[in-house]
C-alpha cells in the first residue's frame, strides 16, 4: 500500500497496518503510543479507531482518538493532584477512573532526604511517566535520568487546571501542534499580547497560569472552546479576536 506523505490514515480496532508505515530507527526502541497493541513478534494492531499517527524522528507510532480513558504510557507527560503522600512516595491522581500513581519524593531536581519538596494533598505536578504496566501501579518522576534536571517538570503553583479531551491534549503536546495538531489558538493568544504561561498533560489537563487571572480565564475558555467545537485554525483565530475584545 502506497501512502502519501501528508495522507491522513484511519484505522479501525483489529485492522492490519501496513509495515511500510511504521517507523523505524537505527539507534531508537520503537514507541507504542496509546491505541495500538504489539503481538509478537512484529504485528501491530489498533485497539481503538482513529487516526493512525507517527513521529519518525522520535520513533513512535499511535492512534489519535477521542474520548475513551486515559492508559498510562512510559514517556507520557502528565498533570496530576497528589492525594497523600507515605514516607517515600507521594500518591498521585492521573484521573478520577485509575489507580494512584506513585512519585518517589527523591524524583525531583537536586532532591535529597532534606531537601525533597513538601507536596500537600491537593497539589498539583507536572510530570513523566517513568513505569507503566498492567499487572502495576503507574510510576512517575520530576527529573530527567539522563542530565538530572529537571526540564520544565515539578510542582505546578498557583494558575489553574482545565480538564481536555484526550486528543486535544495529544495535538497539543505534538512536536508542530498548528502545522501538525492544527491547534493555533495558544499562539495566536500570546501574538495578541496576553502573557501566560501552560503545561499540557497526556491525561487531558491543561494548567494555565498568568499575573492576570482574567487572563488565565480567557485561555482556559478559548482551549476549551476550540476542543469542543473542534474549530478550524480560522475559527480558532475569530474566537481569539473576540475573546481579546471582551477583555478590553
Amino acid at each position: 500500500m502506497a501512502v502519501g506523505q501528508n495522507e491522513r490514515i484511519f484505522v479501525l480496532p483489529g485492522d492490519r497496518i501496513d509495515p511500510s508505515l511504521i517507523p523505524s530507527h537505527p539507534k531508537r526502541a520503537l514507541r507504542l503510543g496509546p491505541g495500538l497493541r504489539h503481538i509478537p513478534p512484529n504485528e501491530l494492531v489498533p485497539t481503538v479507531a482513529g487516526q493512525l499517527v507517527t513521529d519518525r524522528k522520535k520513533n513512535s507510532i499511535w492512534v489519535e482518538y477521542n474520548g475513551g480513558r486515559y492508559i498510562p504510557t512510559v514517556g507520557d507527560l502528565v498533570i496530576g493532584t497528589v492525594h497523600h503522600s507515605a514516607a517515600d512516595y507521594f500518591y498521585v491522581m492521573l484521573s478520577g477512573y485509575t489507580s494512584n500513581a506513585i512519585l518517589p519524593q527523591l524524583a525531583f531536581e537536586m532532591a535529597t532526604k532534606k531537601t525533597r519538596p513538601n507536596l500537600n494533598p491537593g497539589a498539583l505536578v507536572y510530570a513523566r511517566v517513568s513505569l507503566a504496566n498492567r499487572h502495576m501501579d503507574p510510576e512517575l518522576e520530576c527529573v530527567s535520568p539522563s542530565t538530572g534536571k529537571a526540564d520544565g517538570l515539578g510542582p505546578l503553583n498557583g494558575g489553574m487546571l482545565f480538564d481536555i479531551s484526550l486528543g486535544m491534549a495529544r495535538r497539543l503536546l505534538m512536536r508542530k501542534s498548528v502545522e501538525e495538531g492544527k491547534v493555533a489558538v495558544l499562539e495566536e493568544l500570546g501574538s495578541a499580547g496576553l502573557a501566560f504561561e501552560t503545561a499540557v498533560g497526556r491525561n487531558g489537563k491543561i494548567w494555565v497560569n498568568s499575573e492576570k487571572i482574567k487572563t488565565v480565564l480567557v485561555v482556559g475558555r478559548a482551549v476549551k472552546e476550540t476542543d469542543e467545537n473542534n474549530l478550524t485554525i480560522e475559527q480558532q483565530k475569530k474566537l481569539v479576536r473576540k475573546l481579546v475584545k471582551e477583555m478590553s
